[in-house]
């Protein structure tokens, strides 16, 4: 099964909740072109292997989490092999553990005798992550509360895209550390961009930008090419994406980007 990447392509941070998560009003949008792919086949007993060797197996992996939630909730032993094939980069604002996670329960569940209903899996999933639940569902979404309450919005424009993850990645909790106290960089745009209908801001990139000043020149950077429609943090970093005009060529862009800013840079194109 894939597991698709996703971008905000709106983050907003309404406050501190009393249970100590952020209130948040984001809109997200999933990456079908950039997944990792998930295989499941029947086992002895449960085991799970990832392609990444940085990443662990064990109950710290969102994966085992989820199987391990679905089996105690469901009450049903689930004697699988899980393989992860990564793709999507971790770190990087992209919900792929999220995904992960949401992949697992979805196939799973599928294998029970007595699958549970979709409110439960909605349950266990916000219990593992805030961005979980959103990858339970087709499309676009609209995510409020911690990101758990989910609300269908229409699929944004057929524009092209790239990514560019730098070589570092970013911890959410630091991100959400200072996020309502940082002070903006003079001269980096934080206003919000018109797309589609949408307005493009993401609220956590003052904290951000603030302890990693590559990510806001690369913003800059990216905003001064004439091919960018508009270019915005995903999520908590380290990925910034370029949301590119419909006939611009997004090769140009990417090579243009590693000769004059950094030949390091992961990157990814295709479309929303």
């Amino acid at each position: 099964m894939l597991s698709p990447a996703k971008i905000n392509l709106s983050f907003r941070l309404l406050g501190k909740r009393p249970d100590g998560f952020h209130e948040i009003d984001t809109i997200m949008t999933k990456l079908p072109g950039l997944a990792d792919e998930i295989t499941i086949t029947p086992a002895s007993e449960f085991s799970f292997t990832c392609s990444d060797a940085s990443l662990p197996t064990d109950g710290k992996n969102l994966v085992v989490k989820a199987a391990n939630a679905l089996s105690e909730k469901s009450g049903q032993a689930l004697s699988y092999h899980i393989h992860l094939e990564k793709r999507i980069p971790h770190g990087a604002g992209l919900g792929g553990g999220s995904s992960n996670a949401a992949t697992t329960l979805l196939a799973l569940n599928g294998q029970l005798a007595s699958p549970l209903p979709a409110v439960e899996l909605h349950t266990l999933a916000a219990a593992l992550g805030s961005d979980v639940p959103f990858f339970l569902y087709a499309g676009a979404a609209r995510c409020t509360g911690r990101g758990e309450i989910i609300t269908a919005v229409p699929a944004p424009q057929n524009h092209p895209i790239i990514l560019f993850k730098p070589g570092f990645p970013v911890s959410t909790p630091d991100a959400y550390r200072h996020c309502l106290d940082a002070e903006p960089i003079p001269s980096i745009p934080y206003a919000s961009q018109s797309y589609g209908g949408l307005s493009l801001v993401n609220d956590l990139e003052k904290a951000v930008f603030a302890k990693y000043r590559y990510l806001a020149e690369l913003k800059v950077w990216l905003l001064n090419r004439r091919d960018t429609k508009a270019a915005l943090m995903s999520g908590s970093g380290s990925t910034m994406f370029a949301i590119l005009h419909p006939k611009a060529n997004p090769e140009n862009l990417i090579e243009t980007t590693h000769r004059y800013f950094d030949e390091t840079l992961w990157t990814w194109s295709g479309t929303l």
